[in-house]
């Protein structure tokens, strides 16, 4: 049996939907599985032992009605039996289509449905704690898998780039016997982003009650708005705050984190991938964002996350995300970080104890 899911899109995505490989190598141990990805998104799932081939769709493919019908043409001749289509958006709706495949699973939608032979409803209420992202992923594979074990997303790093995170650390001159934190202080797009006078007061208070040192994660386009948050912070904090210690890709990120007591701040990419490798993760959801669908594995003790529903839900009553969304800077100037700073100090006394 040969098979095709498809991701595109975010890391987050990517890595998230990865679970899927893990289930079906346990139902078809013997099948070829495959994984259709955006290449910007290949280093969260590089390694990954279930995964028999990775088939990248570049940017330029993307943008190119030639390329992109080439690249069906590649998918068709490949002969999947069986196509898992997460995205679920045009693109995936024809590659397919295109594929040929007998078995052609996707998430139900009534003007896409008769691309599937197994169009799925999803769940719009979490039954645990692995969240709505993970469970509706699941259920993808009910069609073609008897058993559905427990999974979660997981990143494979080598003990070469644990050991050369580890050393990039040091000649830095970053103290590891001291509690060590990966601030995620940019999301993907304003929108997405706690405003900044709010990240410095959290970053003040990590400081304040740890006496750790800080990591922003932040890419160098992004640096002037890190420059920023850190210029917001406690003249004391920023002592503490290493803001020239950055991977210089994905994987280096992955493994500099690897080393650090907890990521905290925004939702996103990089709290997924923290999870990933079993880090300890404080999460800041944006207004607009549904935390019942990415609060993955929340614990309340190692994964915990904050959402302005969680302080002000009358804030949000009879409002969809796009509503909220279209008025973020207002909805974010209501989520002060008053709200959950107990939180987060139960959350980081709770990691120096253990430590």
């Amino acid at each position: 049996m040969k098979i095709l899911v498809i991701q595109q899109k975010m890391i987050g995505d990517v890595l998230t939907s990865s679970i899927l490989f893990s289930v079906l190598r346990k139902n078809h141990p013997d099948a070829e599985l495959h994984y259709l990805i955006n290449s910007h998104t290949l280093p969260v799932v590089e390694g990954h032992p279930d995964i028999d081939k990775i088939m990248l769709l570049t940017p330029e493919v993307d943008k190119s009605v030639l390329l992109f019908y080439n690249f069906l043409k590649k998918i068709r001749k490949e002969k999947y039996d069986v196509v898992v289509d997460v995205y679920g958006k045009w693109s995936s709706n024809f590659i397919t289509l295109f594929s040929k495949a007998k078995i052609k699973i996707g998430y139900f939608k009534w003007y896409t449905q008769q691309f599937y032979t197994h169009p799925i409803k999803r769940h719009k209420i979490s039954k645990n704690n692995q969240g709505l992202a993970i469970e509706n992923r699941l259920q993808l594979l009910e069609p073609i898998c008897e058993r559905i074990p427990n999974v979660k997303p997981k990143i494979y790093l080598s003990s070469e780039e644990i050991i050369a995170a580890k050393q990039f650390l040091s000649n830095f001159k970053v103290d590891l016997s001291k509690p060590l934190f990966m601030i995620s202080v940019l999301g993907s797009g304003a929108n997405k982003t706690y405003p900044f006078s709010y990240m410095a007061i959290v970053i003040d208070t990590i400081v304040k009650v740890t006496n750790g040192n800080v990591l922003f994660n932040y890419i160098p386009k992004q640096e002037e708005d890190a420059k920023t948050i850190y210029s917001l912070c406690k003249p004391k904090t920023q002592q503490h705050i290493q803001l020239g210690v950055f991977g210089n890709s994905l994987r280096d990120f992955i493994a500099i984190t690897y080393h650090c007591s907890a990521i905290i701040g925004n939702e996103g990419g990089a709290i997924n991938m923290a999870k990933a490798i079993d880090i300890p993760t404080f999460a800041i959801f944006s207004p607009w964002t549904d935390k019942d669908t990415w609060n993955i594995f929340e614990d309340e003790k190692h994964n915990i996350s904050v959402h302005l529903k969680d302080y002000k839900p009358q804030l949000l009553e009879n409002k969809n995300g796009a509503q909220i969304k279209n008025k973020f800077k207002s909805y974010y100037s209501e989520f002060k970080p008053e709200l959950f700073l107990g939180k987060l100090v139960g959350f980081l006394k709770s990691l120096t104890n253990n430590n």
